[in-house]
């Protein structure tokens, strides 16, 4: 793994590849410090170390685990994903012969006829013309999207790490209004580790606005 400063560690099995969707990746926190990021192996493998090596070394402040993109806590159990990982060395499943799993999900929609009329005529029929149609809207909202998401990954975050340290309630009426400056005063006295990871989760909120918070 690669440490870096203070006493975060950033661990990674796989890379990502180019022009793929951000890979899922988690952060860990006891109490208001970061001690690891990293993709979900890495971090299960961490809690398991973890806790080996916390058993009867007394009290301790909690382990919690936070998606990297959405900013929700996490409750992951170790035991139950790693067992049923392979084992080091142990080949995966041969994969079955045939067309490849694309992600495909069937869900009911209702729509007028004069819809539906449309939609069968469009080349590919209506499963066809409504992905275009989603994926161009998809293009067309993406920096909104992207705002609002972000927003509200960073509310999800302060609810669960700052709801107790001062100047939250103002914290978050700034967040909302996209004031930077106002956000990073707010948050000054906040914990190092904290505000920057507001500022990872919030990247989008602040493109744009007048004064991004500053990091010290």
């Amino acid at each position: 793994c690669e440490f870096y400063p203070a006493n975060i560690c950033r661990m990674t099995t796989d890379s990502c590849m180019a022009g793929a969707e951000p890979a899922p990746s988690y952060t860990i926190f006891q109490g208001h410090g970061r001690l690891l990021q990293g993709d979900r192996p890495a971090v299960l493998q961490f809690l398991q170390s973890h806790e080996q090596q916390a058993q009867g070394s007394g009290s301790a402040p909690p382990l919690w685990v936070f998606d990297d993109h959405s900013g929700m806590r996490l409750d992951l159990d170790w035991r139950s994903e790693l067992a049923a990982s392979p084992a080091p060395g142990q080949a995966a499943a041969p994969r079955s012969v045939g067309r490849p799993k694309l992600g495909v999900v069937a869900r009911e929609v209702t729509l007028l006829p004069r819809h539906w009329e449309w939609l069968n005529r469009q080349p590919g029929g209506a499963s066809g013309a409504l992905r275009r149609l989603v994926d161009e809207a998809r293009g067309k909202h993406a920096a909104q999207d992207a705002v609002r998401a972000a927003t509200e990954a960073v509310y999800r975050f302060m609810s669960e790490m700052a709801g107790d340290l001062p100047h939250f309630e103002d914290a978050s009426r700034a967040l909302f209004a996209r004031q930077a400056e106002a956000f990073a005063q707010h948050t000054a006295a906040w914990p190092e580790d904290v505000r920057s990871y507001l500022q990872q989760l919030g990247g989008p909120v602040w493109a744009g606005s007048p004064a991004a918070p500053a990091q010290d």
